[in-house]
């Protein structure tokens, strides 16, 4: 573990989330709740769920039923100014990093200092310098996302998502993609983040390797449910066989690997 989270206050809690698109139920009554400063690593194989539950956390989708609490409030009865507020808490990395192409990479990282704050050019100028630096990136603000590689299009998404001081962190894969070397260097920012910024973390992954080295706990989901939740060594020694199929990457095994799940 980074830090003792587990004795810090609880900062998001999901109760009893479903969600359904059509006949497709892909969110079957998770519970997870997840403390202030941890890293929560949620993996579990493509298309089980854990992108839609990470937009149910920051709001961009609600629960058919359940709730979602951030800091003991309900955010899935919010709506508006109320939602956007609560919103403010949260910093986003996408999977894609989504830069958008036609701004340079500091009025990305800056983008919403620029949209919603009320500091001065100069004043988000220096932020963006600051954040940049943070992830080890320095004199680049003028290039555009076309000219980074994809390592430095990572490391500029967890700029902007710094930008305004989130309390909380969403990652969705944010090491797809990226060879091992450079997939670790992101591991470390991770680590560097929660330990220099206390940040609550919530990484979405189906890297085994990131999820050892960066999670306080590690939950799997699995047919819409939270099937395992425990810190890296106590998966890792999981007697449940659908957890040990996916963190070994077996085919053999109770997950249907061609039919998905």
């Amino acid at each position: 573990m980074t830090h003792d989270a587990l004795s810090h206050p609880e900062a998001i809690v999901a109760a009893d989330v479903h969600k359904s698109f059509g006949d497709n139920l892909v969110l079957d009554g998770i519970n997870l709740a997840v403390h202030e400063a941890e890293t929560m690593v949620i993996i579990g194989r493509s298309g089980c769920g854990k992108s839609v539950f990470l937009k149910h956390i920051i709001g961009l989708m609600k629960p058919d039923i359940g709730t979602i609490m951030v800091d003991g409030r309900d955010i899935t009865e919010m709506k508006g100014p109320e939602l956007n507020d609560v919103r403010r808490k949260f910093g986003m990395v996408f999977q894609g990093a989504a830069l958008f192409d036609s701004l340079t990479v500091g009025e990305n990282v800056g983008f919403f200092l620029y949209e919603y704050s009320h500091l001065s050019p100069a004043d988000i100028a220096d932020v963006v310098e600051q954040k940049l630096r943070l992830v080890g990136l320095e004199n680049i603000s003028k290039m555009g996302p076309a000219e980074l590689s994809g390592g430095m299009k990572k490391r500029v998404s967890l700029a902007r998502a710094l930008a305004h001081d989130p309390k909380v962190v969403l990652y969705d894969e944010p090491t797809t993609g990226l060879d091992p070397i450079m997939a670790d260097v992101i591991n470390d920012l991770i680590i560097k983040m929660d330990e220099q910024l206390d940040v609550t973390s919530i990484v979405v992954t189906h890297d085994m390797a990131s999820a050892y080295k960066i999670a306080d706990r590690i939950a799997m989901m699995y047919g819409g449910k939270i099937i395992a939740l425990g810190a890296p060594d106590d998966i890792k020694g999981s007697h449940d066989e659908y957890v040990q199929q996916f963190i070994n990457g077996s085919a053999q095994g109770p997950i249907d690997v061609i039919g998905g799940a």
